[in-house]
């Protein structure tokens, strides 16, 4: 009798080790640390990419990677120095031809000023679609591969009002294989194109 006493109390005391180590873990709160470390935001998860080892394969990527620095430019609280990191990331996006027909400072300036602008008038570019794969068009023009694609930006302002920006994008590939901006304008309606 002796030995089944000392195995009830040798399995009763394994069974509230394990109970309370299945306490512990499911109350367990981490803290930041420096092996937990803080959320990283979306500018700062955008200013990590590297470009030089992993470009955009596609031009609807490149477009998106465009349209996800275009929407950082309005999250609150981006610093001068993350909005010149994001704008530089931008334009290395830029076909060459497209970065070489405006100085650097101008480019900065006019950028600045254009959401600065839209942030003063109440509004925010919130959300943006681009044409689906299938709706990239490919072509030739001078012996550059080349694509047109579409990009609709939706902007809110602050009484809740939306509208929609739908912009024409042409890619050409540059001499490393890559896709780059050449340029874009506004579209213009189905019945006038």
């Amino acid at each position: 009798m002796n030995k089944y006493v000392k195995g009830i109390i040798v399995i009763a005391a394994f069974i509230i080790l394990i109970g309370g180590y299945y306490y512990y873990l499911s109350n367990f709160r981490s803290k930041p640390t420096e092996e937990n470390p803080t959320k990283v935001s979306e500018v700062q998860k955008l200013l990590l990419r590297n470009l030089e080892k992993d470009y955009p394969p596609t031009p609807k990527e490149v477009a998106k990677l465009y349209a996800d620095i275009t929407l950082a430019y309005y999250i609150d609280g981006v610093t001068d120095e993350e909005f010149v990191k994001l704008a530089d990331m931008m334009r290395a996006l830029f076909d060459v031809e497209l970065r070489d027909n405006t100085d650097y400072d101008v480019y900065q300036r006019n950028l600045r000023s254009e959401v600065s602008s839209l942030k003063s008038q109440g509004n925010t570019i919130s959300s943006y679609s681009i044409s689906s794969s299938t709706d990239v068009e490919f072509f030739t023009k001078d012996n550059h591969d080349c694509a047109r694609l579409n990009i609709a930006f939706t902007i809110k302002n602050i009484s809740k009002n939306v509208a929609i920006s739908k912009e024409v994008f042409i890619l050409r590939k540059d001499i490393n294989g890559h896709w780059k901006i050449y340029g874009w304008a506004m579209a213009k309606d189905q019945d006038e194109q």
